[in-house]
């Protein structure tokens, strides 16, 4: 009968008839109309068929539903999408009849909200809420009240005790720092877009065939080439770190002279479109304005694939002796998930410390539409962006709440929306519920919860981590910064950094499987050390950059929403597998990342991901707008292609993920041992090391963009 209670708690969801709607405001016998006169309509029936079907044989069309999706089985058109639900319903079942007789928590949780349900003629709307979180979306449950407490209740289990501040922090930051940032290029939104954009012929024709091209991979916002330079995301990061180094020589933390070392990775969504993108690149900035403190290097797949070939992998085979590199080959480049370039450009400042310049200590990893607000940070904070980088917290020891020696070798910073910074620095850029947002995904209430954020609302635990991480503030009222601080699990993929000590020691990645939140999977692949401090992220307090998606690349971030909805699916099946595959137990590791990061990992993660991806479809299929109902038909599409393999790999194993995380890991731990081979031979002044090293710095050189330097204008 267990499975029966957990068809009933849908069927109050989603309603059990065509008229008389569930708690999410729909009702999908009202969807199922069978009405296939187009593809929406068609996309429509079948996802209320899979919702009814869910809802079990209480529901009023249950056999309607299932002989619709049986008889797109064989429909040239839909066969593939019905097979998703088919295979979909099987999976939920399984997944949720063995959870069920394995966690007693889970079980105990399902009986209570059935009793409640079946107890309560009115049931309260906001203990609905709760008690649904409480069985789908634990991390949430709690958050719709008691805010105060549980954000104390957060930064308590943050605190960190200093025991050994670093001797020597950073100095010179325009020196000792190698900043990266990752440019994400697509095709042409639209073909006129290509015909009036200064391009060679031969680039416009190359570009053109690429965009044929099956698509490979899918980013947030994406750079479409040809899009007017005002709206690109790398001409507009590239200018503001500009704007923001001169802050930095009238303080005089940098000469007047000095120059940075940016290195810039580019991911693209067709394999074709890195053969352009250095040539790109440089055009649009040298349309962009005046370039003079910055040194970009821009570096591609192909690039690092002559890296590995020409330099790495021979060091390899003369000093630890290994033939095969396939494992290095994997995780070092930069095409691919989000998860493969964030951990290179993390991996890549050890190298220039070797190779490129010894004088290298961090890295410090900035996204393009974020820009350090010079004159707020020092009105409100007293530092710059360079000086809140010299903090000596940045590279302390100290001891965790639960008594664990930590390196703080991982620096946090924070994030304010461009719209709201008017309202003060440390304004929230996810706010809690009582306040308003200028955000275009406000944290819901529970009388305006959307349909699929009954079974999972990450927004919750992310607003409240938001303020209990990101916006404390050291003084009087909390740690003070120098005998305690705050520890961050929950990060930004930019605004963090890492000293090259740290990385070559305890060497983190993310995972190439990794498609959505690289930045949060990065510390869990290090997340305990026995024997050792384990390397967590110091928070330092008042390092806020500004946030600016929304002012400037809209049409980008509008192409691009549907493929993120779909990463944010992907990424509780791909967190809730990595977690069950790392070595330290999935309770130890929630433990941890609870409440935001850890939400992403879930009890039953097959149940949450379909539930939640056909309530939003449904969502949108009821509105009366024509673009939200071709909106839901592509979501489905789109989940087909990404979610029906995913599942499929990591179902029901209970290690789904290991095989690749110590594949992985090896291929890093070869990378490091390279280096730290290369490094005895080069103080050891060996010849063949040395003819490595300026092979190396060639290569790096050639990345270099030709940009304005001093004196040309």
């Amino acid at each position: 009968m267990s499975f029966e209670k957990f068809q009933y708690t849908v069927s109050r969801l989603i309603g059990s008839n065509g008229d008389r709607p569930g708690f999410t405001r729909l009702s999908a016998g009202s969807q199922l109309d069978g009405d296939d006169e187009g593809p929406a309509s068609a996309a429509r029936n079948l996802n209320a068929s899979f919702l009814i079907a869910l809802a079990g044989p209480g529901h009023a069309k249950y056999a309607e539903a299932i002989k619709c999706i049986d008889d797109h089985l064989t429909h040239p058109q839909w066969d593939g999408l019905a097979e998703f639900f088919r295979v979909g319903l099987f999976l939920v079942e399984e997944e949720v009849r063995k959870r069920l007789s394995e966690d007693r928590t889970l079980a105990e949780d399902l009986d209570s909200l059935v009793v409640w349900l079946t107890g309560t003629d009115e049931p309260d709307i906001v203990e609905a809420a709760e008690r649904y979180h409480r069985l789908l979306f634990p991390e949430g449950a709690d958050l719709h009240r008691a805010r105060e407490s549980k954000v104390d209740e957060l930064r308590t289990k943050r605190l960190v005790r200093i025991t050994a501040l670093n001797p020597e922090p950073l100095t010179s930051v325009y020196q000792q720092v190698l900043f990266t940032a990752n440019a994400l290029l697509t095709v042409p939104l639209m073909k006129r877009d290509l015909e009036a954009h200064p391009l060679s012929d031969a680039m416009r024709e190359g570009i053109g065939r690429i965009s044929s091209e099956d698509q490979r991979f899918w980013y947030d916002h994406p750079i479409p080439i040809g899009i007017e330079c005002d709206s690109n995301e790398a001409v507009y990061g590239i200018r503001a770190l500009e704007e923001a180094l001169r802050y930095e020589i009238e303080r005089g933390n940098m000469p007047a002279e000095g120059r940075i070392p940016f290195l810039l990775s580019v991911s693209v969504t067709h394999e074709g479109l890195h053969r352009f993108a250095r040539d790109y690149l440089e055009d649009e900035f040298a349309r962009g304005g005046e370039i003079r403190h910055i040194d970009a290097y821009v570096v591609t797949e192909d690039d690092t694939r002559e890296l590995l070939h020409e330099v790495l992998i021979p060091a390899g085979e003369r000093y630890l002796r290994r033939r095969d590199y396939d494992t290095l080959r994997q995780v070092f480049g930069v095409d691919g998930r989000y998860g493969r370039h964030y951990s290179f450009l993390k991996a890549v400042a050890a190298l220039w410390q070797v190779l490129i310049r010894d004088d290298i200590r961090a890295t410090f990893k900035i996204d393009l539409d974020q820009v350090f607000p010079q004159k707020e940070l020092i009105a409100e904070t007293g530092k710059s962006a360079f000086e809140h980088l010299m903090t000596s917290l940045w590279g302390a020891h100290g001891v965790d709440w639960n008594s664990e020696q930590v390196e703080l070798g991982m620096i946090a910073g924070a994030l304010v929306n461009e719209a709201d910074i008017g309202k003060g620095l440390f304004t929230p850029d996810v706010p809690w519920p009582s306040t308003s947002a200028s955000t275009s995904t406000p944290t819901p209430t529970v009388s305006t919860l959307a349909p699929d954020q009954w079974v999972f609302c990450s927004s919750l635990p992310q607003a409240m981590s938001t303020e209990a991480e990101m916006m404390t503030r050291y003084g009087s009222d909390g740690p003070d910064g120098e005998t305690e601080c705050l520890q961050r699990v929950h990060v930004t993929g930019g605004t963090c950094g890492i000293l090259v000590d740290s990385i070559r020691r305890h060497r983190p990645f993310t995972p190439t499987f990794i498609s959505r939140a690289e930045d949060q999977a990065y510390m869990m692949s290090v997340l305990f050390a026995d024997g050792e401090p384990t390397l967590r992220y110091v928070h330092e307090s008042g390092l806020i950059m500004r946030h600016d998606k929304e002012a400037f690349a809209a049409d980008a971030i509008e192409e691009a929403r549907l493929g993120k909805l779909t990463g944010d699916f992907e990424r509780i099946l791909i967190y809730t597998s990595y977690a069950r595959s790392l070595p330290w137990g999935v309770d130890r590791i929630k433990d941890l990342l609870d409440p935001f990061t850890g939400c992403f990992v879930s009890r039953i993660p097959l149940t949450v991901t379909w539930l939640r991806m056909a309530l939003k479809a449904a969502s949108l299929f009821s509105s009366r707008d024509p673009g939200d109902i071709e909106d839901a038909a592509e979501l489905l599409k789109l989940s087909n292609r990404r979610l029906l393999d995913l599942a499929n790999r990591v179902s029901f194993d209970p290690y789904p993920l290991s095989a690749e995380y110590w594949k992985e890991k090896e291929g890093w731990d070869i990378y490091y041992d390279i280096l730290d081979e290369m490094e005895k031979a080069l103080d050891r002044n060996d010849q063949y090391v040395l003819d490595l090293r300026e092979k190396a710095r060639k290569m790096v050189e050639g990345w270099k963009l030709e940009l304005c330097k001093p004196g040309d204008r």
